[in-house]
């Protein structure tokens, strides 16, 4: 059976943050990646997985952004030890996901990033409502390609980056402070 462990890093994916997030248990998500493993596909990097999962039971936090939506921008960081950004969020409130998948991160990867002794740690749940790919976010793509603090090295094409941007300069997380 693969060894799957939850990361410390994708516990801050809750019903009340500004990132989608899962209803149901640690341990009920852990079963579930378990009974799609698979059909896991390969992620940005060897090491690195992808695993689609059924969207009942997950919410998704991104939004179209249009003339109308009320935007605010913060200047934080993910976590401690890791340097603040500029992030902007939209008013809104989360939506029920169409299409999911895990992101899983070898150990290996991980290296001292790792929370748990598991072969792989969930590491984000990326819920959406829409089939349309969403492609990981500049910011993070940048973190991974310098390997700054919280980043675990990627090397990305200028494609890509330029995809990403494209495709985040329309869309933001939700915030209900807002």
């Amino acid at each position: 059976m693969t060894s799957i462990g939850v990361n410390t890093f994708v516990l801050r994916q809750t019903p009340e943050a500004p990132y989608s997030h899962y209803e149901g248990t640690w341990e009920s998500l852990v079963d579930l990646i378990r009974a799609n493993f698979d059909r896991a596909k390969p992620g940005y990097k060897p090491g690195v997985l992808l695993v689609p999962l059924p969207p009942e039971g997950f919410w998704g936090s991104t939004i179209p952004v249009t003339s109308e939506t009320e935007l605010r921008a913060i200047f934080q960081a993910r976590r401690e030890g890791e340097a603040k950004y500029l992030s902007v969020r939209a008013r809104g409130g989360k939506a029920r996901a169409g299409f999911v998948f895990v992101v899983l991160y070898s150990k290996e990867v991980l290296g001292g990033e790792a929370t748990t002794s598991e072969e792989w740690e969930i590491v984000s749940i990326n819920a959406r409502e829409t089939e349309e790919e969403e492609p990981m976010d500049p910011m993070t793509m940048a973190r991974n390609f310098l390997e700054l603090p919280g980043g675990t090295k990627g090397d990305f094409t200028a494609e890509q980056f330029a995809k990403s941007i494209v495709y985040w300069s329309t869309r933001a997380l939700i915030d209900a402070r807002v």
